[in-house]
């Protein structure tokens, strides 16, 4: 995979693989005439328990060549700022939890070098409310939908199924598809924290 076919796409699915010390995360592209899995873009790692929370984003599942990678600025804190960066550690942009408004509805902030601040939250709020007071029903499915000054910029759905599945959308072209990549792989990994 290179770097000029990831930000050429509209549409990415994102599943996870199940693993019994790391989170694994695979990345493809969508087959127009099925609305399948097609090749894999990347593949993400990210190590449970670990100290500070940091996953790396490969090229492929030999994890030969890294593409990018996100890592928290702190140690433990509950608005934590995670920065996303390139193969050489230049910014590509960073995201937070918006601890506040996450308190009934999981809000997320993105940022993008010139472009703004975008903003995440759970299309339903009565989803959201069931997910975090009823733990038995953590697993329900849900939407998110990102905005930049009330324009569509991208959304991501966790669908139904044994294994954590997201299909993303992008509706805005100008968007950096690595920040894309890294949040919906953060949306599973960050989520419940």
């Amino acid at each position: 995979m290179t770097l000029d076919t990831l930000q050429t796409q509209q549409h990415l699915i994102v599943r996870q693989r199940i693993r019994l010390m790391v989170n694994q995360y695979e990345v493809h592209s969508v087959d127009p005439a099925t609305g399948g899995e097609a090749g894999i873009l990347a593949f993400a790692q990210q190590k449970r328990l670990a100290f500070k929370e940091q996953v790396t984003l490969y090229t492929d599942d030999t994890k030969q060549t890294p593409l990018l990678g996100f890592k928290a600025r702190q140690v433990i804190d509950l608005g934590a700022t995670y920065d996303v960066t390139d193969v050489n550690g230049q910014p590509i942009g960073l995201f937070r939890k918006s601890f506040a408004a996450s308190l009934l509805r999981s809000t997320w902030v993105l940022e993008q070098p010139g472009y703004g601040e975008i903003t995440g939250q759970e299309r339903n709020q009565w989803v959201a409310i069931l997910r975090r007071f009823v733990d038995s029903l953590s697993w329900l499915p849900y939407h998110f939908d990102f905005t930049i000054q009330g324009r569509p910029a991208f959304s991501v759905v966790r669908k139904w199924g044994l294994r954590d599945t997201y299909r993303v959308s992008i509706h805005d072209p100008s968007l950096d598809r690595r920040l894309v990549v890294a949040m919906a792989v953060a949306l599973d990994a960050l989520q419940s924290r």
